[in-house]
């Protein structure tokens, strides 16, 4: 079979995948049935079932990865509309991603030291909060493994979506403001894509947060290494 129609194939069974876990997940609104993870899921099942490699299933996947640029690129408009907030709260933003950031790199840093975990992974797992593109630069820059880092990335993205609203409501935490910059300092785009059910406001905090991790990430992350002395 021609690879144009394996592609096509795939992207389908993908999208109609998504379409069939958002319906389960309107029905049955539990953090564990959000459509990234279900979808996310389904398609391993299908692939182990149907013993299709990785490298079968991106023939087609590729250009749904390559649509996660313009996806992103879409998080200005909210982000423009909402422009008055962010001059308005320039200080608590900057202040809440800085927390965020640099916790969630001390975090991870600890708990693999506690559990005595080689260099190599600690050094992958630091920047796991800052969405997967700028994750991999930093892993490579400071030593990591980038391969793993991805893994890491996704796991705190998902972990943040599956547990945030749980712990946002434990510490009552229940502004726009303040949800939007949970979710997109401690799970990037994932985040982004849960505060999506909070509001414009949310997802317009959630975007600035999840690209100014991603600047400031680029510049603590050797500061952090270089202070723990990894």
């Amino acid at each position: 079979m021609p690879q144009f129609f394996i592609a096509i194939f795939i992207i389908l069974l993908t999208v109609a995948a998504y379409l069939a876990m958002m319906k389960v997940y309107q029905r049955f609104p539990y953090p564990f049935f959000i459509p990234v993870l279900t979808t996310t899921i389904l398609i391993i099942v299908l692939l182990m079932t149907f013993h299709i490699s990785y490298n079968g299933y991106m023939i087609g996947g590729q250009w749904i990865n390559s649509l996660l640029g313009p996806a992103v690129v879409a998080l200005a408009y909210p982000l423009y509309k909402q422009r008055h907030v962010l001059l308005t709260y320039s200080f608590p933003i900057i202040g809440g991603v800085f927390v965020g950031l640099f916790s969630g790199m001390i975090s991870g840093l600890l708990f693999a030291r506690m559990f005595g975990i080689d260099r190599d992974l600690i050094l992958s797992i630091i920047p796991k909060s800052i969405t997967t593109p700028v994750a991999i630069q930093i892993a490579t820059g400071i030593g990591g493994v980038p391969s793993m880092t991805v893994v890491f990335v996704m796991i705190a993205g998902f972990s943040g979506v599956l547990l945030g609203p749980m712990i946002l409501k434990w510490v009552r935490i229940r502004s726009s403001l303040g949800r939007g910059i949970a979710f997109g300092s401690a799970s990037h785009a994932l985040g982004t894509s849960k505060a999506f059910e909070y509001g414009e406001l949310a997802v317009s905090m959630s975007s600035v947060s999840m690209t100014l991790s991603a600047v400031l990430g680029s510049l603590f992350g050797p500061l952090v290494v270089w202070l723990f002395h990894i």
